[in-house]
């Protein structure tokens, strides 16, 4: 079989997955009583080549999620032609701000303001400013990352006066577990802290976003509230061996 039948087979492949996800996450909506045109699908790309991600635009996916800003350095070039906007989801070292700044269109992990100044450096001197989702930990693990629940509202406050920083909402991940309720609690808990904050009136910050659910929960971070959801495996088949 040629590379280009193979390759053909693997599109109706995603093109199949996609449709079974947006069907759920058409009736999660049903079950909240929300508007499915309110949930936006995330492709995550991590560790998935430029072809699978060629794959992904030729179905009208323009976004995607990286977890490492080295991920986007080498597949960049290779998508130039596409116009492709790169989200990094994953934690951040505060090193790796002038990459962001270069290269990314929003960060979903924003959780300290050191790395909030290092960004609005990185992006005077680039002449840009990006959207970003402050991350929120909502888990008990240790693994997790993410700014601590009380300390949400004054964090906002300080990064009023990052003009470079365009504050659009909040992201979390749930906790890994069979425990239905112990999942659905934290995303729970990330829209009752935006409605939180939303009542302190921060200037210029509304919060219209809550990025939170991936392949394995999503359909209960929907029900819970969230306006994006963040899916790897579940488009794009199962993960390169590193």
């Amino acid at each position: 079989m040629s590379q280009d039948v193979q390759r053909v087979g693997q599109v109706d492949t995603m093109a199949l997955r996609v449709h079974g996800i947006r069907e759920r996450m058409a009736r999660a909506c049903a079950r909240a009583g929300r508007d499915p045109a309110e949930v936006t699908l995330l492709p995550v790309s991590k560790t998935f080549d430029d072809l699978a991600i060629r794959e992904a635009v030729a179905m009208g996916f323009r976004r995607f999620g990286e977890n490492k800003t080295q991920e986007i350095a080498q597949k960049a070039p290779l998508l130039k032609d596409c116009n492709v906007q790169w989200v990094v989801i994953g934690h951040l070292q505060t090193n790796k701000a002038k990459d962001v700044a270069r290269l990314a269109h929003e960060l979903q992990s924003l959780d300290r303001l050191e790395l909030a100044e290092a960004l609005d450096r990185r992006l005077q001197s680039e002449g840009r400013s990006i959207d970003v989702l402050v991350q929120v930990k909502t888990s008990p693990e240790e693994s997790k990352s993410g700014l601590e629940g009380p300390e949400l509202v004054n964090f906002l406050r300080q990064l009023t006066r990052f003009d470079t920083l365009r504050v659009q909402g909040l992201m979390t991940m749930a906790v890994l577990s069979d425990d239905e309720q112990a999942v659905r609690g934290c995303f729970a808990q990330l829209r009752m802290l935006r409605d939180m904050a939303r009542q302190e009136a921060i200037q210029g910050i509304t919060l219209d976003r809550l990025s939170m659910g991936m392949s394995g929960d999503f359909e209960l971070a929907i029900e819970e509230g969230s306006t994006e959801i963040r899916i790897g495996s579940a488009i794009f088949g199962s993960r390169p061996r590193m």
